[in-house]
């Protein structure tokens, strides 16, 4: 199995509790997302809505699974996307 950078995005509820939870996944597993940025709203402005995107590299696919799994676990999160990041092949001119 080969390592890479795995991307998700956490959609949950805008609760100080949430941020710490969902790092916390990463740590209990070793890791230090590589990146991480969160910001309160939605497309529609909803204050209730906070959405994390991190960044994870190194790692294989079936631990990036596992990572997205457990983060599904956490209370205040209502949903969780993740995929690997690819880089585009450059055209020949």
């Amino acid at each position: 199995m080969s390592s890479g950078v795995y991307c998700f995005s956490v959609h949950a509820e805008a609760s100080p509790a949430t941020l710490p939870r969902v790092v916390e996944v990463f740590a209990l597993h070793g890791h230090v997302p590589s990146s991480c940025h969160s910001q309160v709203g939605g497309r529609a402005g909803d204050e209730r809505c906070l959405t994390v995107d991190l960044q994870m590299d190194g790692i294989t696919a079936h631990e990036a699974e596992l990572l997205a799994k457990r983060i599904g676990r956490v209370v205040t999160v209502q949903n969780v996307l993740w995929s690997e990041k690819r880089v585009a092949a450059r055209l020949a001119a």
